[in-house]
């Protein structure tokens, strides 16, 4: 028997109530553990990183551009791309270090 048959068994009438509620909450539970909770920490790894941004660092953006953190304001990096060419990334928008990352393109 899978979970399914078992909630629908639990939800037919003269079913019993005291156990469909167990269910319920046990598959709460299971996708706390399995999908909520690693996104979390995911998210807060994320966060830590982009705190942790520096001039010089080099990053990935959101859109998969490679670049070198050359100016870091309240609420964006300056990135310079190319020679002489920069672009304004919202903090939130850089999610992993180029170093990090294995197709670095050079």
């Amino acid at each position: 028997m899978n979970l399914l048959s078992i909630l629908l068994q639990a939800a037919q009438p003269g079913g019993s109530g005291p156990q469909f509620w167990i269910m319920i909450v046990l598959m709460i539970v299971v996708f706390y553990f399995f999908m909520i909770r690693p996104q979390q920490k995911k998210q807060k790894e994320i966060r830590k990183f982009q705190e942790s941004i520096q001039s010089g660092t080099e990053v990935v953006t959101s859109g998969g551009i490679y670049g070198k953190v050359k100016d870091i304001k309240d609420r964006y990096f300056i990135v310079e791309i190319a020679e002489n060419v920069r672009i304004k990334i919202e903090k939130t928008a850089v999610f992993a270090s180029a170093a990090d990352s294995t197709t670095v393109a050079k």
